[in-house]
């Protein structure tokens, strides 16, 4: 699976990343605590957060995310998207809750999305 069949799946607003949708999402991960992200995400997960200062960029980079979903309304930052360019991290928005795009990455990946606490 990859970002593009997400975004269009889920109805996802792109805030950076129209040209590298193509990026594989192999898993997910569901976090707003950084240093968990940081030690339990893996390479090619898409974050699903509520954050939007600009160390979810730096996460994402630091551990090879495909990319950042900001849920439940929330809008990166102008020093988020500033970066998210930098750093060449897709990231877009979503203003339902996090629980539809968790569950339609379980559905359609062998490894289902993990979080940091357990469902």
């Amino acid at each position: 699976m990859n970002l593009e069949g997400i975004v269009k799946a889920l109805h996802l607003k792109v805030k950076y990343g129209e040209g590298i949708l193509d990026i594989e999402v192999r898993g997910g991960y569901v976090g707003d605590l950084l240093r968990d992200v940081m030690a339990n995400s893996r390479k090619g997960d898409l974050l699903i957060t509520r954050q939007v200062h600009q160390n979810i960029v730096t996460v994402a980079s630091l551990n090879e995310l495909a990319g950042i979903v900001l849920v439940q309304g929330a809008e990166p930052t102008a020093e988020t998207l500033e970066k998210t360019v930098r750093e060449h991290i897709c990231s877009a928005s979503k203003p339902r809750i996090r629980g539809s795009i968790k569950a339609y990455i379980h559905r359609h990946q062998a490894e289902p999305a993990r979080t940091e606490s357990s469902f």
